[in-house]
């Protein structure tokens, strides 16, 4: 079932799915794409195979020009080395993986009747962004607190799951069990009509993948996105993992990303823009020689799953401050080279055009007088 939401900006919600779009008037609009720029050069035959270019890609990115001359940036000198070191003891060549394929999606699962259920599940017609932002008075913190330390404890779980040959329909199980035993409910289930409990977005897949019968294999990378509806709260998180082993281009990939979502959490406090969010956010990436996907946002959080603001993690000319005691999610997607976004017919599933890989952090976070508090991090 497509549920159209009319958003000016062209977005549409992360963290957990948002209500696929129909077409016609209300339908999703893309983003423009961000200027070309030089970037990593990352093998397409093997993502994990750094070839030469990549050295040469972040020398350029992390150069600036001081009155007309080239200055170096403290410890360049030092990752290219290590760069370089990891390059030569990497002999064994990882073969290329296929495109990710579309798994038997098994039908969703029982939540207890005793639990609480959102507002939103069974609902048959389609959700409006609320636009009020959602701020907590002290009853409504530590409600918040609450949702977001399970959601962590289990997004923790759900990673020690990550072995090659296990399922992500498994992972989906193990999960939904573990919350509903805690007296929540996941909050993706039902939502929107979105059939599981979690979402699992593996490789090349950007967003709201559906747990299925994929297997994981060596290598792959999955990021898993939880979110419960604890007490009348809901709390989100999510983490891209690396199943097995894998190439040192990915170990930088994927710090990278966590750097992103970082470096966006360090600006807030009250009375800040949002947009300085995004500014920090994609300067960042730029500088590591990736791309901000801008099709998904963070959003406010609370009693309603998703509410305004909506957060951009690209450069953006967005108005509104933050204020002391709301909450929100800052979840950005980077991958690794720029690439539209291609939605599956299940209306769910985005993927890379192009098959380059993406990776996604996400915290909750509550804005104070003096700057944030991280909810979902232990």
């Amino acid at each position: 079932m497509r549920i159209p939401i009319a958003m000016s900006h062209g977005a549409s919600y992360s963290g957990v799915p948002a209500p696929p779009r129909s077409p016609g008037p209300h339908a999703l609009l893309l983003a423009a794409a961000p200027p070309s720029v030089s970037k990593c050069t990352i093998n397409r035959q093997n993502p994990r195979t750094v070839s030469s270019g990549l050295v040469k890609g972040i020398v350029q990115k992390r150069t600036f020009v001081v009155a007309g001359g080239l200055t170096w940036v403290d410890g360049v000198e030092e990752e290219l080395m290590e760069l370089q070191k990891s390059q030569e003891q990497s002999s064994v060549k990882l073969k290329k993986r296929p495109p990710l394929r579309r798994g038997k999606v098994y039908p969703q699962l029982h939540v207890p009747e005793h639990i609480p259920r959102p507002p939103y599940v069974g609902a048959t017609i389609p959700q409006e962004l609320p636009a009020e932002r959602q701020i907590h008075n002290a009853g409504g913190i530590a409600g918040m607190r609450a949702a977001c330390k399970l959601a962590a404890h289990v997004l923790n779980f759900a990673g020690t799951l990550v072995k090659p040959a296990v399922t992500t329909n498994e992972i989906d199980r193990a999960v939904h069990h573990m919350i509903v035993e805690a007296g929540a409910y996941p909050s993706p289930l039902g939502y929107g009509g979105f059939p599981k409990s979690i979402c699992t977005s593996v490789n090349e897949c950007v967003c709201h993948g559906l747990p299925d019968s994929t297997q994981l294999q060596n290598g792959d990378i999955i990021n898993i996105d939880v979110n419960v509806f604890l007490n009348g709260y809901h709390g989100g998180t999510s983490r891209t993992f690396v199943c097995g082993e894998a190439d040192e281009s990915i170990k930088h990939f994927l710090k990278a990303a966590e750097e992103c979502l970082e470096k966006g959490i360090s600006v807030c406090r009250d009375g800040v823009n949002y947009r300085k969010i995004g500014k920090k956010i994609s300067k960042l990436a730029y500088f590591y020689g990736y791309h901000v996907v801008e099709r998904f946002v963070g959003h406010g959080i609370g009693p309603m799953l998703h509410s305004e603001p909506l957060i951009l993690h690209h450069a953006n000319d967005n108005p509104g401050r933050m204020v002391e005691g709301q909450t929100f999610t800052i979840e950005p997607i980077l991958i690794m080279d720029k690439s539209e976004c291609v939605t599956w017919e299940n209306g769910w599933t985005t993927v890379t055009e192009d098959g380059s890989w993406a990776a996604q952090f996400e915290h909750t976070v509550l804005v104070t007088r003096t700057g944030a508090e991280i909810l979902t991090k232990l």
